[in-house]
C-alpha cells in the first residue's frame, strides 16, 4: 500500500494516510467544492487499509483530526471515515485511537467531536491545542 498525501490548499484539509505506520491525519479545513471527488480518493484508500490491517499482526491505528472548520457536506464523510475506522478496529489485532485536536476557544469544534463520539459509538481522545 502507499501513502495517500493530499495537500493543503484554501478549501480542503491536508491529509496523510500512512499505512506503513498505521497514522492518518486530517488538518485544516474542509469544505471542498465537490466533495466526493475530494473524500472518494480516502474512502478507497480506507477500504484498500482494511484488507491490508488485517494481515499485518497487532496494530495501533492512530488518527489525528487538527480541523478547524468543516462544512456540512464534509460532515457526512467524516462521520463515514469514523464508521470506517472502527470496522476496521473489530479484528482483536487492532486498536483504535481517534485523538480530536481542538482550539481551547472553540467550543464548536469541541461539540462536534463530542456529538460524532456520541452518534457513532467510537471512543475519542479529546487534545486540546492550546492558545
Amino acid at each position: 500500500m502507499e501513502v495517500l498525501n493530499l495537500e493543503l490548499t484554501d478549501n480542503t484539509p491536508k491529509v496523510v494516510l500512512d499505512p506503513v505506520n498505521h497514522a492518518l491525519e486530517f488538518e485544516g479545513d474542509s469544505r471542498p467544492e465537490d466533495v466526493q471527488k475530494f473524500f472518494q480518493p480516502i474512502m478507497d484508500w480506507l477500504n484498500d487499509y482494511e484488507a491490508y490491517s488485517k494481515s499485518a499482526g497487532d496494530i495501533s491505528l492512530n488518527a489525528n483530526f487538527k480541523l478547524e472548520y468543516f462544512n456540512s457536506s464534509s460532515a457526512k464523510y467524516i462521520m463515514d471515515i469514523i464508521l470506517k475506522l472502527g470496522k476496521i478496529a473489530e479484528p482483536p489485532n487492532v486498536t483504535l485511537n481517534i485523538n480530536w485536536h481542538y482550539d481551547e476557544m472553540d467550543e464548536d469544534m469541541l461539540d462536534a467531536g463530542e456529538e460524532f463520539e456520541d452518534m457513532l459509538d467510537v471512543e475519542f481522545n479529546f487534545v486540546v491545542i492550546p492558545d
